[in-house]
């Protein structure tokens, strides 16, 4: 899952985009309004985590612009101010959550699993295809019930193809949701992904669960069909 942190404090946005990779997830940085809506409008993020005080367009307003761009996208606002009008300001200009600093990274996690739940193609904290199941919440996926040792990225490909199953995802769609704005389009990172996860997912004696289709991507589902 890919998310924007818009946080005009520089080291405090560089130490939460550290520890929600290490979480699994691709991040992007934005420290003000204007460039924060530019890269909502380039980016298909799956969650926006929005400071309040920011220079320039403040919270609100990107807030605001991104709900009346028509832009579905969770907005999780973090701020240092707790008055009751400000979260109802807040809440009411288009956010989906509040969050007030300082504030528990456990929790914070929490509430971007529980938004990025309530979106349309994203439901459920346990994701299952045959005898591999993924819980969302721990990050621990296991085949025939055993766990795989996979890496935060490798992780972070499968339950992206979880939620996808059934469909052919383009490497496109997965560099936008899985890889952050530092991904490079001419290189095969994807591919060797790919190959390493399947080596842990699809052991020999076990039914292939993850298939390339040729010119098209790729395709995490429980038939024979495939390659």
């Amino acid at each position: 899952m890919r998310l924007l942190i818009v946080e005009d404090e520089q080291d405090a946005a560089s130490m939460l985009a550290k520890g929600l990779r290490e979480a699994s997830f691709a991040v992007d940085l934005a420290y003000d309004g204007e460039s924060a809506l530019e890269k909502a409008h380039l980016n298909a993020y799956d969650a926006v985590i929005l400071d309040l005080m920011l220079p320039g367009k403040d919270g609100m307003d990107v807030c605001r612009e991104i709900r009346a761009s028509g832009l579905p996208v969770p907005i999780l606002m973090v701020t240092a101010q707790d008055a009751i009008q400000q979260r109802i300001a807040g809440l009411d200009c288009g956010a989906d959550d509040y969050l007030t600093k300082p504030f528990d990274f456990g929790e914070l996690t929490a509430r971007i699993r529980a938004l990025l739940r309530r979106a349309p193609s994203v439901q459920k904290g346990e994701l299952q295809l045959a005898d591999l199941v993924i819980d969302t919440r721990t990050r621990i996926a296991k085949r025939a019930g055993k766990a795989l040792d996979l890496t935060s990225k490798e992780y972070a490909l499968l339950e992206y193809l979880a939620r996808r199953v059934g469909d052919v995802v383009g490497r496109a769609e997965i560099s936008e949701h899985v890889w952050d704005e530092s991904y490079d389009p001419f290189s095969n990172l994807i591919e060797v992904y790919i190959q390493r996860l399947r080596r842990k997912v699809d052991p020999p004696g076990l039914k292939r669960l993850i298939h390339t289709r040729r010119g098209e991507g790729y395709q995490l589902m429980a038939t024979e069909e495939g390659e």
